[in-house]
């Protein structure tokens, strides 16, 4: 008796990110062994389309949806999937790529429909944040700021993220925060508070390096002011998974938390600025996402000595 094939859906967003999707349906022809799988294409027309799209696939019980466009696509699609038994595959093509980063997806497309092809599936948590759900990070206070100013600048890449870091950092203002968790009140004055489910933002820039997506707890870190001698080695210590040890990072993990502030103001969800109040809580879903995973995974893409040149070229330019 023949085995019944499994059901594919791309949802494919033809404005985000940074590469060409052009190719993709005869890859998709070439790659993606078509005795198992039937494949569908379809792409979004309007923002909050791709969430759509993924809830119509759980509704249709689709086996797996894969989102190909940037971080703010695969959170849409993510967001959609969660608690369902149709597996998230992702195709990167944004400038950040945090998610496919962390679940060491290959950022070459061919490469990573070899992998949607393998069909190997495991579970991950996923963050919310204020009833927002996020899949790598999200954050208040500088690193909103940050995001904010990302988004504006109209370039992508590591060498603009660094800058925008470091241009901002000397700059901006901290904030008083008052972080309840399991132990109790802690203040904190600091530049911002980032809740971590996965170890990066994107472009391979480590704010939690040891954060994993299958523990059930929150990495959460606290940037505490610095000057702009120490700027540089914060941005160093950012993209060399180093920033544990920055004497300017407190870090600790909990289920879930919650932040007050002053004032209203930005916060971001994976990368994706926003506005909230005054009071804000994160909480960690456990194992509500399942995903394609590589099964031939390793622990990242990156190439530490190439990065850190990059970054020290793009401190003296500033500092300069």
């Amino acid at each position: 008796m023949q085995k019944k094939k499994k059901n594919i859906t791309f949802i494919v967003n033809p404005i985000s990110g940074t590469k060409s999707k052009d190719a993709l349906p005869l890859l998709v022809k070439q790659l993606i062994d078509d005795s198992l799988y039937e494949c569908e294409i379809t792409k979004t027309e309007y923002a909050g389309h791709a969430a759509e799209l993924a809830s119509q696939c759980v509704n249709d019980h689709i086996d797996i949806c894969v989102a190909v466009g940037g971080d703010g696509t695969v959170n849409e699609v993510a967001r959609s999937l969660a608690h369902s038994e149709t597996a998230l595959g992702i195709i990167p093509c944004g400038s950040g790529n945090g998610l496919a980063r962390h679940l060491c997806l290959p950022m070459d497309m061919k490469q990573a429909l070899q992998v949607i092809n393998a069909g190997k599936t495991d579970y991950f948590d996923y963050g919310v944040i204020n009833d927002q759900p996020f899949f790598c990070t999200c954050g208040m206070g500088f690193d909103a700021y940050v995001s904010l100013k990302f988004a504006e600048s109209g370039k992508r890449g590591l060498a603009t993220y660094v800058e925008n870091v470091l241009k901002e950092g000397l700059t901006y203002k901290p904030d008083t925060y008052i972080i309840t968790d399991e132990s109790g009140n802690h203040q904190y004055n600091a530049f911002l508070v980032a809740c971590a489910n996965a170890s990066q933002y994107g472009n391979n820039a480590y704010i939690a390096p040891e954060a994993s997506m299958q523990d059930g707890l929150l990495d959460v870190i606290i940037m505490e002011p610095f000057n702009i001698i120490e700027a540089a080695k914060v941005g160093f210590d950012l993209f060399a998974k180093t920033l544990k040890s920055n004497k300017h990072i407190k870090t600790f993990q909990a289920r879930s938390i919650h932040i007050h502030r002053n004032e209203s103001g930005a916060v971001h969800f994976d990368g994706d600025p926003t506005k909230m109040g005054t009071d804000i809580d994160v909480r960690i879903e456990p194992l509500g996402l399942k995903a394609i995973i590589n099964p031939d995974r390793t622990q990242d893409d990156a190439k530490p000595g190439k990065v850190i040149d990059n970054i020290s070229k793009t401190i003296d330019k500033i500092i300069i």
